[in-house]
């Protein structure tokens, strides 16, 4: 009789929350769509797609597009099928089996999930109770030990704080591991990137996404940025064609608007800067802390996070409840009223 091996039979499919509900803030999505002018040059560019043909391998176009709108060398960026699957790959690549990740906790869960199908051991520095970290305990922990890659989400999803240039630095030169630096959310951010820089280090990859920012969750674009040795073994072992041809017609659209991103990332800052001004003006004793945020979405320490988590779904209202903390992505004006309104209402309830 066939048996699962041990590190897949206890496995469950990671399950987002479904259903139909009048406001979705719970995926950290963008909430602007894209105009006429760009959907138009979307469908010519879905007219001009060869369907009987594999896509491009190592999807040239979209990648010079994001090259030239991010200001970096195209021969170091590797693109994916979203950042999922490039940190598969980097898993796999540069891991071998026994092998340690350290990740800093709370962030990203699929980065221990992929270390974990990779038969490899998470070590997690824990944050302070501010979920700050102090960069020297990190360096000391992937030191003593033994760590093959440092991996953590900066701005952090899920608590929206931020680490500054130079401990990321301090950590890069001070740690034999690769250092994995997702930037997913730094475009909301202050300038605390390392893009410009990351040809200095031969440890570091950073990666980026069109699904925050860039408002395209449903294209499945996610990007690596490394030197090229790094490079070329991140596009030797991805899948020969793993970007399918759409996805890539239509990222090449998208980046030939470079102040159409500009714009959208101003947009959804505003909304984000008055969420959180509006959050922040509520009183009541349910809220035990409300982080500063440097993403497009608000993180929050309530009493009662489920309980608050599913009055707030009986509003169709969609949320993330994660334990004791609660994170509410920026929306429209519209949905924030809408989620500020019913917010302070189930909080009242509550009391």
């Amino acid at each position: 009789m066939f048996q699962l091996n041990e590190k897949v039979k206890n496995l469950t499919p990671y399950e987002p929350i479904s259903g139909t509900y009048e406001i979705r803030l719970d995926a950290n999505e963008s909430f602007l769509t894209f105009p006429k002018e760009i959907e138009d040059e979307m469908v010519e560019a879905l007219k001009n797609t060869a369907f009987n043909r594999y896509p491009d391998p190592n999807a040239t176009k979209l990648v010079d597009g994001f090259a030239k709108y991010f200001n970096v060398d195209a021969n170091c960026v590797t693109a994916g099928n979203g950042s999922d699957e490039i940190i598969s790959v980097i898993m796999n690549a540069f891991l071998q089996k026994g092998d340690k990740i350290l990740t800093l906790e709370p962030d990203f869960s699929m980065y221990r999930f992929y270390a974990e199908i990779a038969e490899c051991q998470c070590v997690k520095y824990q944050k302070n109770e501010n979920l700050d970290i102090n960069i020297d305990d990190v360096v000391t922990l992937a030191n003593s030990e033994n760590v093959r890659i440092v991996i953590f989400s900066n701005p952090c999803n899920p608590t929206s704080r931020i680490i500054t240039k130079e401990d990321v630095r301090k950590l890069i030169n001070n740690t034999d591991a690769l250092v994995v630096l997702d930037e997913a959310y730094m475009d909301f951010a202050e300038d605390e990137s390392l893009l410009g820089e990351f040809q200095n280090y031969d440890n570091l990859i950073i990666l980026k996404t069109c699904s925050k920012a860039l408002g395209s969750a449903a294209l499945r674009l996610g990007f690596a940025v490394a030197n090229k040795t790094l490079t070329n073994i991140i596009r030797a072992v991805k899948s020969p064609y793993n970007v399918n041809s759409v996805s890539q017609a239509f990222g090449e659209v998208l980046f030939a608007h470079p102040d159409y991103i500009d714009n959208c990332i101003e947009t959804v800052v505003n909304s984000r800067k008055e969420f959180y001004s509006q959050i922040l003006e509520i009183k009541s004793d349910k809220i035990e802390k409300v982080y500063e945020t440097h993403t497009n979405f608000v993180f929050m320490k309530v009493k009662n996070a489920k309980q608050v988590f599913e009055k707030m779904k009986e509003n169709s209202i969609i949320i993330r409840n994660m334990g004791d903390y609660l994170r509410i992505t920026a929306g429209t004006k519209y949905e924030n009223e809408k989620m500020l309104e019913a917010f302070k209402k189930v909080l009242e309830e509550l009391e």
